[in-house]
């Protein structure tokens, strides 16, 4: 009859409460979802259960172990999390309210339609073409993380984009093309652009340096980077620090699109 009782106390402000709580939880889950983390996470949700269940019938020895294990594991957990809270707060601090997603977007609420969209048609057919003369290029996208604090690196640009401005920026020649470049909102921002790198072993050993350095953005923000190999021309699509295997061009194009909206 308490539980009732309780209920019917509630407020709008614990309504609220439980809302926000579900957010970052689900938002926690979709940050972690497809990597090793989850079954960490799924685990602690286990052991909190548990020990809120001991808690409730009045375990206390089941409910002093438990309860210990969660105060002490806090501090394993922002080692086992590290990246992942680096990527949490890094979306929270650096949100770019410049785009047409504002920061509520990134729980997949609200979808908007703007005439800003990259060309992403021009993009592919340029990497087809670099691939094809074995060009090298890293073309980075800025998404819901502003990365002026990667751009400063390199040249600040304000070009839009199409596929003889890309092949231009790229050509073995060209001053530009060392480095990546960043596009955002079909605007090249930035060209010659340093990139952390990811230096994990595990990376198959056909990656290079462009490929390790699309991995490590991807891993540490929420952009999106495709790779051209400068020794085999082949197109190489990054997300979430992770490689995204696609059939053909067409199917890599729809990705992108779907990615970026």
């Amino acid at each position: 009859m308490e539980i009732f009782k309780d209920l019917l106390k509630f407020t709008v402000v614990d309504i609220i409460d439980v809302i926000l709580v579900a957010l970052l939880l689900y938002y926690i889950y979709k940050l972690i979802k497809g990597t090793v983390a989850i079954n960490i996470f799924i685990g602690i949700i286990i052991i909190y259960l548990v020990w809120r269940l001991t808690d409730f019938l009045e375990m206390e020895l089941l409910t002093s172990i438990f309860g210990g294990f969660i105060k002490v594991g806090i501090i394993a957990l922002i080692v086992v999390f590290q990246p992942e809270i680096r990527k949490f707060l890094l979306m929270v601090g650096s949100t770019n309210f410049s785009r047409r997603r504002k920061f509520l977007q990134q729980f997949n609420f609200i979808k908007n339609e703007t005439g800003d969209e990259t060309n992403v048609d021009a993009i592919i057919s340029a990497c087809v073409k670099m691939g094809a003369s074995k060009t090298g290029a890293l073309i980075v996208f800025e998404r819901n993380n502003n990365l002026d604090f990667l751009s400063s690196s390199g040249d600040e640009m304000n070009i839009k984009v199409t596929q003889p401005i890309i092949e231009s920026i790229f050509f073995k020649n060209s001053p530009l093309h060392d480095g990546a470049i960043v596009v955002s909102n079909n605007i090249v921002k930035a060209t010659r652009v340093i990139l952390p790198v990811n230096n994990e072993k595990n990376i198959p050993q056909r990656f290079g340096l462009r490929h390790r350095a699309a991995i490590g953005v991807t891993e540490k923000t929420d952009a999106l980077a495709l790779v051209v190999s400068e020794e085999t021309g082949h197109i190489s699509y990054f997300k979430d620090g992770e490689f995204v295997v696609f059939d053909n061009t067409d199917q890599l194009n729809k990705m992108i699109k779907k990615d970026l909206a």
